[in-house]
């Protein structure tokens, strides 16, 4: 009788453990980005951020693409980072992308941070969705390109839209 308390008990503290060292997305909220690279921040703020063109995201919304090959942002632990893309609307950022070669310890270190992800058919890649952002993980040939979107500047976008819409609708 001793013996099972024993175990029940030990059994119970170990899944308790585990769900304490497991992270949710709130964490992906506290981090707001990649590594010092946070979103809704100013492009300025990014260390060694270089423009590399005007972009019109989603064929309506006026946008600058930017790259940045600084030192902190060129490696994940041991997986090297082939690229970081930024993009900006007013100069604030509201898509990271990072781009890396396919290693199976970016995901496991992802679902450590940010807990299981969810796996989306339509775009045929894993994403997380927080309450003021989202990352996705895709795997594309031999890398992984990882998104990290802001919903707040995304909708600051779409209501600017509105806006110009209804300064026309005034005008008739």
């Amino acid at each position: 009788m001793k013996s099972i308390l024993v175990i029940c008990t030990a059994t119970a503290l170990t899944l308790f453990a585990t769900c304490l060292s497991a992270q949710d997305v709130s964490e992906l909220d506290r981090r707001n980005g990649f590594k010092s690279i946070k979103l809704g921040s100013l492009i300025d703020s990014v260390k060694e951020a270089v423009f590399k063109k005007e972009i019109l995201e989603l064929k309506t919304y006026p946008a600058k693409l930017y790259e940045t090959k600084h030192a902190d942002y060129t490696s994940i632990g041991e997986v090297e980072v082939k690229k970081v893309q930024l993009k900006t609307y007013k100069g604030l950022i509201y898509e990271i992308h990072v781009y890396l070669p396919k290693d199976a310890r970016v995901m496991q270190g992802l679902e450590k941070s940010y807990g299981a992800a969810t796996y989306s058919m339509r775009l045929h890649a894993y994403y997380w969705n927080g309450e003021s952002l989202s990352l996705v993980f895709k795997g594309e040939g031999k890398q992984i390109h990882l998104t990290y979107k802001s919903a707040p500047i995304l909708k600051m976008m779409h209501e600017d839209k509105n806006k110009k819409v209804e300064q026309v609708a005034e005008e008739f």
